[in-house]
Order: structure tokens, then sequence, then C-alpha cells
């Protein structure tokens, strides 16, 4: 048994046609997830202490649980409470509230970190809680949190892998499928691997990029 690349060339369209699937449903499921952590953050910290309870209930919930479970109870539970979805909006759907609870806690760690007396302060001069979050809580919150934020984004883009088991045609579901049809699960597996060690790489120097751009202009503004 030899390593076939002609393999992998021949299928290339559909190879591609998966990575763009992947990286369509990463990006936009980290957005949604990112947004939809926010604002739990936010809830918990001014919603008052029932919001805070049942919220972090919630939370502690889809952390405690495996994302493989969470994604069949969307795909194959939804129709039970007339939710039914294909799997491409299922996935994205899973994938964005799994990680809204993971960002949750790093934005709500963000808030914690920032000083107390700055937020006193734009109390002192009159800001409402609208305007102590847009213009005191989120700039210094944004360099504590970016690190965190970085790793949960790259967990999202291993996540995805998951949705194969749904039906998902991202492209392990299609190397996979690939690897069965011409006993090629080498060579398939090798382009996966690649693919996500490539897309790690990339996310791991654009974040340290914006972090690099953000400390300086945190030092110049300073």
């Amino acid at each position: 048994m030899s390593f076939d690349i002609h393999v992998i060339i021949d299928q290339w369209p559909a190879i591609v046609s998966g990575g763009l699937v992947t990286i369509l449903i990463w990006i936009l499921g980290t957005i949604a997830a990112a947004i939809l952590g926010f604002l739990v953050a936010v809830a918990r910290r001014y919603g008052g202490r029932a919001v805070d309870a049942v919220l972090g209930l919630v939370v502690a919930v889809l952390r405690g649980t495996p994302f493989l479970i969470q994604i069949f109870l969307v795909y194959y539970g939804g129709p039970f409470i007339g939710l039914s979805l294909d799997p491409i909006p299922a996935g994205l759907m899973g994938l964005s509230i799994y990680g809204a609870a993971y960002y949750s806690e790093i934005f709500r760690s963000g808030f914690a970190a920032v000083p107390t007396g700055h937020i006193e302060a734009g109390e002192c001069v009159g800001m409402s809680q609208g305007q102590i979050i847009r213009r005191i809580l989120l700039p210094e919150m944004i360099m504590l949190v970016l690190p965190p934020s970085l790793n949960m984004t790259i967990i999202l883009m291993k996540e995805t892998a998951v949705l194969s088991i749904i039906t998902v045609p991202e492209l392990t579901a299609t190397l996979s499928a690939i690897g069965s049809q011409q006993y090629a699960f080498v060579e398939a597996l090798f382009v996966l691997a690649v693919f996500y060690w490539v897309l790690v790489e990339a996310t791991g120097w654009l974040g340290h990029l914006a972090e690099t751009k953000l400390t300086r202009f945190r030092f110049f503004n300073a």
C-alpha cells in the first residue's frame, strides 16, 4: 500500500467545496456565539440575581455536556418541539449555542477584571449603564479577553468536524466519503489534518497580529 496523491487531486473540487462549508460554518458560528455570549454576560451582570442564576445554570449545562450530544439534541430532538432543521442550519445553531456558553464566561471574566474605580468614575459623571459598557467596559475588556477568545475560536473550528455526524457536507464528511469510496483513508486523513493545521496556524497568526496592534494602540493612548 502506497500514498496515492492522485486520489486527492481527482477529488479536488469536492474537497474545496467541503473546506469552504467548514470555513463558512466556523466563521458564522463563531460570530453568532460571540454575540450571544456577550449578551448573556451582560444579562448576568445587570439582570439581577434571578436572571444570573437561570443563565448560570444554562451555561453550566452547556459547558458540562459534550458538543456531540448537544448537536444530536438540536438535529434529532428538534422535531419533538416543532424545530425541524436541515443539517447545515442545525449545525450552525448547535455550534453557536455551544460556543456562546464559553464566550459568556470569557466576557464575564473580562468584565470582572475591569477596575471598579473606572466604573464608579463613569457613574459619578452621570453615564448610563449602556454608556459605561460602551465607553469603559468594552475598551478595557477587549485586551483582557482576546487570548482566551482566540483559543475558543480555534476550539470551535475543530468542533466543526463533529458536524459530519449529522451529515453536514463539511470537509470531514467529504474526506470520509472519499476515503471509503477510494479506500484511501490515509490520504484523506492526511489532507484533513493539514487543512486544520493550516487554519489553526493562520488563525493564531491573525490573533497575535491583532493583539500586537491593540497593545500598541493602548500604549500610544495611555
